[in-house]
């Protein structure tokens, strides 16, 4: 797959999401017909949703919108500078992907991928689709966010396989196409019978040393080929749930005025775009993309946040977080992009690492990564609190 067509695929999946998230904006404020005749009073609907928080001491729309105007450009410095600093790890020995502390550094930001999946879309999810403003029938009665976070996970685990076949596949041509030419147009090897040699008759031996040397050079660049492939589909896959997520949390940003809410939630946000990046860094700096690829990834990870408080900004007035349409297609968002998160960070990520030759010959550098991990999941647990 080409770096143009991969560019295009993100760019199609950024188109999407967006237009979910906008589709969920414009009808959020059209209650349907079995709303009216289901409904309960206005007032009832409200103490029951939470309704909006108009007055109080947190609730001040210029305070809020100074703070998301604040919010904006330090959110998209701290998410350049997360995911930019393993791109340029190479100049720097010791956070070379040969390094020692290159891994304890990935196993860190794989926890802190980990823990956002867990501690941070899974409980939106299940708050987004389990709201006494949806009807009870049928979100009360089935767990969805369960189910589209099991489905996600399934879908992502096809992909990562099918895209391996189908390069396995495509290396495999290659290479009886390689063998037919090596032994001749027609397809039949040259054979040499008996023990010994006439002067300008090939050795047997060396015929079969160069042969053997020949397959292992095959076997070793098939190996590199397809890692190098299923490091770029991690890559891709992992930036698609994350921008869903950072999409969905900046759009309720921007649309909320409770400056009592914003003002650590920008704090958190900042670090977690920031760790969550240093991991998709080093994912992309392995798949050794070229430097317009690698600009289309940062650049789709590092605006999609204040794309989103951006847009809740702009529909202040139309969104309604607590609106049944919002819920449902924010809860699905999030589950998918959760389960995604989940494999992306346990199967392609930590169990590659910790069950690879390296870390396996190492008891030191594993005990090194698994406190790593442990810090980066914990202090994505630690910030659930306020994001």
């Amino acid at each position: 797959m080409s770096s143009r067509r991969q560019t295009r695929l993100l760019v199609f999946f950024a188109l999407l999401i967006f237009s979910s998230v906008a589709a969920a904006v414009t009808t959020s404020d059209a209650p349907s017909d079995a709303d009216h005749q289901t409904a309960p009073p206005a007032a009832a609907r409200h103490a029951a949703c939470g309704g909006p928080a108009v007055g109080g001491r947190c609730h001040s729309v210029a305070r809020a919108l100074r703070l998301k105007l604040i919010a904006i450009p330090t959110i998209l410095a701290a998410s350049v500078v997360g995911v930019c600093l393993p791109l340029f790890s190479r100049s720097v020995p010791a956070l070379r992907p040969d390094g020692n502390l290159f891994v304890v550094v990935k196993a860190f930001a794989s926890g802190v991928i980990l823990g956002t999946g867990y501690m941070h879309v899974l409980p939106d999810s299940f708050s987004d689709l389990s709201s006494p403003c949806l009807p009870a029938k049928p979100w009360a009665e089935f767990p969805f966010t369960a189910f589209v976070a099991m489905l996600a996970a399934v879908f992502t685990l096809m992909v990562d396989s099918l895209m391996l076949t189908l390069h396995t596949r495509a290396g495999a041509g290659r290479a009886n196409g390689a063998a037919v030419a090596h032994h001749g147009h027609d397809g039949s090897p040259v054979v040499v019978h008996g023990h010994c040699h006439a002067p300008g008759q090939p050795d047997v031996a060396a015929l079969s040393t160069t042969e053997a040397a020949d397959k292992g050079g095959d076997f070793e660049a098939g190996n590199t080929n397809t890692q190098l492939l299923r490091n770029r589909v991690i890559v891709q896959v992992l930036e698609m749930g994350i921008v869903v997520h950072s999409v969905v949390i900046g759009l309720g940003m921007g649309a909320s005025q409770n400056a009592c809410t914003i003002r650590p939630l920008v704090a958190a946000m900042c670090f977690h775009q920031m760790f969550e990046g240093m991991g998709l860094g080093g994912c992309i700096l392995q798949a050794e993309y070229g430097a317009r690829m690698r600009s289309a990834l940062v650049f789709f990870f590092s605006t999609t946040t204040p794309f989103g408080i951006a847009l809740g900004l702009a529909l202040t007035r139309v969104y309604r977080d607590d609106s049944p349409t919002a819920l449902i297609v924010v809860g699905l968002l999030n589950a998918a992009s959760a389960g995604l998160l989940h494999y992306m960070a346990l199967v392609d990520l930590l169990a590659a690492d910790f069950m690879g030759p390296r870390l396996q010959g190492n008891v030191r550098l594993q005990l090194a990564a698994f406190l790593a991990v442990l810090l980066g999941a914990g202090g994505m647990s630690v910030m659930a609190k306020w994001a």
